[in-house]
């Protein structure tokens, strides 16, 4: 399994996907690192207390955060989905699979080196885009390690199902309907959070059961909870209607949440390791 995962990561390299990925990173952090700092030189400008300038930034940088969820979602999706597809078109599957190599071992090689891959992606650039707007700002959140990780287990949790479908399906069929799946559990999760804020019970299930089947929007949360300052939390109080902000989380995920997602990632595992040996090699 080790020996799979070092080949996953090293072909990940030799595809140049991992210098790719690293320089649109620093490109957008650069890009955006200069556009918060001028923006706070505006804000101080005219006068504003700093108060302002760390809402304001934090602000900026959960938006930034949430944009880069879609970047992580699509680059999980498909480095997980041609993972498996593309080496049995290819017949290397077959090839390794006929030596002394058991199916599970074959797939949580690739998942492991895929999950190091998105994993070491998501960490390097978060952090980068942390530390740049700290820099020009001033302002950095009250936990940097949560949103990391967060965004981190998000992308694998979308690597993972686009992994699955990577036993049955093409490429890129298996990549569209991962990230389609991770944008309806984004609206799911938003009409959830209204629903809950408009008492509609009805519509907030709508949510809990997004958060079940594909916990993405669940660790969103997360992120946003670690980026955003304490005093807009204490000044949202208990506000329904804020909390019915995708951009506002007054509560982390739950350790029983947390729980679940992780429970999730063996459960669509295990049912990759069944498809994958039912397949005709």
């Amino acid at each position: 399994m080790v020996t799979i995962a070092w080949l996953t990561i090293g072909e990940a390299a030799r595809r140049r996907v991992l210098w790719v990925l690293a320089l649109l990173a620093f490109i957008a952090v650069a890009l955006v690192t200069w556009g918060v700092s001028w923006l706070v030189t505006e804000i101080r400008g005219q006068g504003e207390v700093e108060l302002t300038v760390k809402l304001v930034t934090s602000q900026v940088l959960i938006f930034i955060a949430f944009l880069f969820t879609f970047v992580l979602a699509m680059t999980g999706a498909f480095l997980g989905s041609p993972a498996i597809a593309s080496d049995l078109e290819s017949g290397v599957a077959q090839a390794l699979l006929a030596r002394p190599l058991r199916c599970s071992s074959y797939l949580l090689g690739r998942w492991l080196g895929l999950t190091i891959v998105v994993g070491a992606y998501a960490a390097l650039a978060g952090l980068l885009a942390i530390g740049a707007i700290g820099f020009v700002s001033g302002y950095l959140p009250p936990n940097i390690v949560m949103p990391v990780v967060f965004l981190a287990f998000q992308a694998v949790i979308l690597m993972t199902f686009a992994l699955l479908l990577s036993t049955r399906l093409a490429p890129i069929a298996g990549g569209a309907i991962a990230v389609v799946a991770y944008g309806l559990a984004w609206m799911a999760g938003i009409l959830g959070d209204i629903g809950l804020a408009l008492n509609a019970s009805g519509v907030a299930v709508i949510g809990d059961l997004g958060r079940v089947l594909l916990p993405t929007d669940g660790l969103w949360r997360g992120v946003v909870y670690g980026l955003e300052p304490a005093v807009l939390i204490a000044a949202a109080g208990d506000q329904r209607l804020a909390r019915a902000n995708p951009f506002f989380a007054a509560d982390p995920p739950s350790p029983v949440f947390v729980a679940w997602a992780v429970a999730w990632v063996v459960i669509v595992l295990a049912l990759a390791v069944t498809q994958l040996r039912r397949r005709e090699l």
